[in-house]
């Protein structure tokens, strides 16, 4: 016949169990940020990346937005014109000048983006107002992958870090 504590420790280790299992079960979609064997997520909703035109030498910035299941980029803003920049109204629905910026509102999805950092560009990720530096989590001319991806509870905890 089992004691009280013996019950006690052994619904506490079922507990524990219970939660371990659960906690490979319980999926969220989240913002991911896959550099070199890093995962990190965020549960934000908006992001932006930033980086010097390695032609023009001026700050160009990239806005995204979640939409569902896929990266919204919204909107980009430039000093200059150049190569690639949308030019047409099909393109790009509206365009104006915002502290010395162009502003382009875009509104095309993309399932991932895949960036390749360089400190030479600066390539950085703005989260709530916080600059994380891509170029130096991941190196020079090294690979970043943005995506929104479905993660355990588990791995949210023991693999990826929030930023």
């Amino acid at each position: 016949m089992m004691n009280k504590v013996s019950k006690t420790l052994l619904m506490g280790g079922t507990g524990i169990l219970v939660l371990l299992f659960l906690s490979h079960l319980i999926k969220f979609p989240l913002l991911t940020f896959e550099i070199k064997e890093h995962l990190l997520w965020s549960t934000n909703k908006h992001f932006a990346i930033k980086w010097i035109h390695s032609v023009e030498k001026e700050e160009w910035v990239e806005f995204y937005e979640i939409k569902e299941d896929a990266l919204l980029l919204t909107k980009t803003k430039f000093k200059t014109f150049g190569a690639g920049v949308p030019s047409t109204p099909k393109e790009s629905k509206q365009a104006a000048l915002i502290d010395g910026f162009v502003e382009l509102e875009i509104n095309r999805s993309f399932p991932s983006i895949q960036l390749v950092v360089s400190e030479n560009v600066k390539s950085t990720l703005i989260i709530d107002d916080k600059e994380i530096l891509l170029y130096e989590l991941a190196g020079d001319y090294e690979p970043v992958t943005i995506s929104i991806q479905t993660i355990s509870l588990w791995d949210m905890l023991l693999k990826g870090e929030c930023l």
